[in-house]
């Protein structure tokens, strides 16, 4: 796990970026046309999370609130409401989630996601772990998830040519 100063500066890079973002900055070269939804892109810019205070050893060792994870349910509700790709761009660009891949082991980060995933399925799908992890094992959520990390490496590959897809 990174240091607090470490996430704190992270986390302000990430404010800043997002200002940025917000300042009017022309998405003319959008990679995908999902992408042009402010629902959909960036969904949490505006959201207050504070990334210093994460602690993801505590959620290995005691689980965590579902409570503590409404914004991203909300939101990946409202990307579900447009489609299952979208969905997964919500999901995907949670910074919490993106810290922790970044950061922890594969296999903890994948728990980690897989979690969030069942939890969100229980609260909106009234689904049991079993049906959940089946509907994450799914083609259609496979292919959705896929298709979401490939449009947000293009994304994040910002100014390589022929990014537009």
């Amino acid at each position: 796990m990174a240091s607090p100063d470490k996430q704190r500066k992270r986390a302000q890079r990430a404010k800043a970026k997002a200002k940025q973002n917000r300042s009017g900055k022309s998405k003319a070269n959008v990679i995908h046309p999902l992408l042009a939804n402010p629902l959909i892109d960036e969904p949490f810019d505006d959201v207050a999370i504070d990334l210093s205070t994460f602690d993801f050893q505590d959620i290995e060792e005691n689980g965590f609130d579902p409570a503590d994870f409404d914004d991203l349910f909300r939101a990946m509700k409202v990307g579900e409401g447009i489609s299952l790709l979208a969905m997964c761009l919500v999901f995907l660009q949670y910074p919490v989630l993106e810290l922790v891949v970044a950061e922890e082991e594969e296999d903890a980060a994948i728990d980690f996601m897989m979690g969030l995933l069942i939890t969100y399925r229980g609260i909106f799908h009234d689904e049991d772990e079993d049906t959940a992890v089946e509907w994450i094992g799914g083609d259609a959520f496979q292919t959705a998830y896929n298709e979401a990390s490939m449009i947000l490496q293009k994304k994040n590959a910002r100014g390589t040519p022929g990014a537009r897809a």
